[in-house]
């Protein structure tokens, strides 16, 4: 039995991924599944850079505005919602193309990565004692930790990602392996999909710049406003969905933590940082294809390009 086609698009961020991957699904006859943890959330349109529906240009995409921002969303949901969406893309006639996004979350559909370890009856147990001391002493102290522990882990989350960084140090206690380690041994399985996995990439100060421009860009365009409507509506600063770059900078801002220049520099800052983890992420996958952007004279080239090798 043949393996089902797959194809993907990453980069670090502002590397213009949206762009080449609706380009390149006009082309193919492909639907776009996002793989970015942020994008599944309901009103958290700007700081997460979502795509507009007019920049779809028809094309279907999946696993956008899905649940709420108050709703719990790992790994295990991704992988099954992105299964179920590939069968389904697959069954008709079209291609699924997975497009930007955390990496961690490709890796898992993309190779199959089995996380029946991560079920243990001590595991609840585990997991209130280290969301206590995070309430109690912070991120920054559990992240010193993990540093400890697994700094490969360590290097590839961002600090404030409590969901990322509590899984790691409770992987530790309840197996005793590092969770780099299960990682790296799950990313060497076969995958299950005929698959290209294309990764842009571009001069690390030209992606500097454009995501400074990009978070001008939100803040005109009224991310300020869409945080202060979140929080009306009840959503809390603590919550995983309003950790997320952007929303937790602007939350320190109302909460008289930062000024709006610092909070505004603070957005940049973690953002160039982000996108310095993705690219030594994407450096560590195998059969990954490098498409540096700068040997095209734009994206429809890029596209076009793309095309043609998976067409070949």
């Amino acid at each position: 039995m043949s393996k089902q086609k797959l194809i993907i698009i990453n980069g670090p961020t502002a590397v213009g991924k949206t762009a080449v991957s609706v380009e390149l699904a006009l082309r193919i006859g492909g639907e776009i599944i996002s793989a970015d943890s942020m994008q599944v959330y309901r009103g958290m349109d700007i700081g997460t850079a979502k795509i507009r529906p007019e920049e779809m240009r028809g094309v279907p995409h999946h696993l956008i505005d899905i649940i709420d921002p108050d709703e719990p969303f790992s790994v295990l949901e991704f992988k099954a919602l992105a299964k179920k969406c590939i069968d389904e893309i697959s069954a008709r006639g079209h291609v699924p193309i997975i497009a930007g996004g955390t990496g961690f979350y490709i890796q898992a559909v993309l190779y199959d990565v089995d996380f029946t370890e991560y079920d243990d009856d001590r595991q609840s147990e585990i997991r209130k004692r280290l969301e206590d001391e995070l309430q109690k002493n912070g991120a920054l102290y559990l992240f010193e930790r993990l540093k400890k522990i697994d700094p490969v882990y360590a290097g590839i989350i961002h600090p404030n990602n409590t969901k990322r960084l509590l899984h790691g140090l409770e992987f530790y206690e309840l197996t005793g392996k590092r969770l780099s380690e299960h990682n790296e041994e799950q990313s060497v399985r076969e995958s299950p999909y005929d698959f290209r996995y294309f990764v842009l990439t571009d001069d690390r100060d030209a992606i500097y710049e454009r995501i400074n421009r990009r978070v001008d860009i939100m803040m005109s365009d009224g991310l300020e406003a869409e945080v202060r409507g979140l929080l009306d509506k009840g959503y809390t600063e603590d919550m995983q969905s309003m950790l997320g770059i952007g929303y937790k900078e602007m939350c320190d801002y109302f909460a008289g933590r930062a000024t709006y220049e610092e909070a505004v520099d603070a957005i940049k800052r973690e953002t160039r940082h982000y996108a310095k983890k993705q690219l030594t992420w994407f450096k560590r996958e195998r059969e990954v294809e490098f498409i540096d952007i700068r040997d095209y004279p734009d994206r429809i080239a890029i596209a076009e390009s793309l095309a043609r090798i998976i067409k070949d």
